[in-house]
């Protein structure tokens, strides 16, 4: 699902490289880093609680631990 705040493709290819997740990292790859970037957008944007997060970016618990790991 698209929402207002989600950044596009090219945004995305921007910043990947400079999130956690990357290959050879003990994490491995992480696919949703793209969820989690709009879902910490979708939060500083509304101004809205963590317990409010959509859940189709994800768990809010998860994101917000993301966040302010």
């Amino acid at each position: 699902m698209y929402h207002r705040f989600d950044i596009n493709d090219a945004e995305c290819e921007l910043v990947k490289l400079h999130l956690m997740g990357r290959l050879g990292q003990h994490r491995g790859i992480t696919e949703d880093n793209r969820k989690f970037i709009n879902a910490a957008v979708w939060i500083l944007k509304t101004e809205s609680p963590w317990r409010d997060l959509p859940p189709d970016y994800c768990k809010w618990d998860i994101v917000h631990q993301r966040f302010i790991g």
